[in-house]
């Protein structure tokens, strides 16, 4: 057993019992923070394989900026999380079914895959390195499937716009032309006072000496 293969259990042993405890955790930071961990494994995993490209880009994507972008509003938005645990066991049969069947379905396409022997790598492929064959190979063999890709995660950011500035009773909605509109005398009054403040005037005195 080589090192690689030491380095592979070890980091694919921590990844299923992160992705495990992303479910099971009742805190949802808690969970954010162990899907942190899982995503760093599978770069590990990654660098394994000797994709680094694929690794970088999971690291920055999805802990650098997505991850921390989840814990942000976590922990802003103060998320109930006992309301959303209400009916989980009655639940659980039809989610493990869908997930057994999830399950099989990868079992077959990926033993099909195994089963293939992959070509050895030209000299002109270990020259240019393997970020850029995977560029050309994305760019040339997949490039329909990467165009509706594109399409569809255009359609979701649609949605998701419309959804957010759709009118509703309990929101409150702003015009954005009215707030382009805007001008500077609109909301701001400029008053001129006088530089110089009177003194106040003494009161006079009575007869026994004292204030009137």
């Amino acid at each position: 057993m080589t090192s690689i293969t030491v380095l592979f259990y070890i980091f694919s042993s921590v990844l299923l019992l992160a992705a495990l405890a992303v479910i099971t955790a009742r805190s949802t930071v808690h969970a954010a923070l162990y899907l942190v961990l899982a995503f760093f494994s599978a770069s590990c995993i990654w660098m394994l394989l000797r994709a680094e490209f694929l690794a970088i880009a999971l690291v920055l994507v999805y802990v650098g900026a997505v991850m921390v972008l989840f814990l942000f509003v976590v922990m802003m938005l103060d998320v109930n999380t006992d309301e959303m645990r209400q009916g989980f066991w009655k639940h659980l049969p039809v989610a493990g079914l869908v997930g057994a069947v999830i399950a099989l379905e990868m079992a077959l396409v990926l033993m099909r895959g195994f089963r293939l022997e992959a070509p050895a790598p030209t000299a002109k492929a270990l020259e240019i390195g393997n970020t850029r064959l995977l560029g050309i190979e994305i760019y040339t063999d997949y490039l329909y499937p990467l165009q509706l890709a594109a399409v569809l995660l255009l359609v979701a950011i649609i949605a998701a716009i419309v959804l957010t500035l759709r009118e509703r009773k309990d929101s409150r909605h702003l015009d954005a032309s009215q707030q382009v509109k805007a001008k500077k005398a609109d909301r701001v009054r400029l008053v001129k006072m006088k530089p110089v403040v009177e003194a106040p005037s003494t009161p006079a005195a009575g007869k026994d000496g004292e204030a009137a």
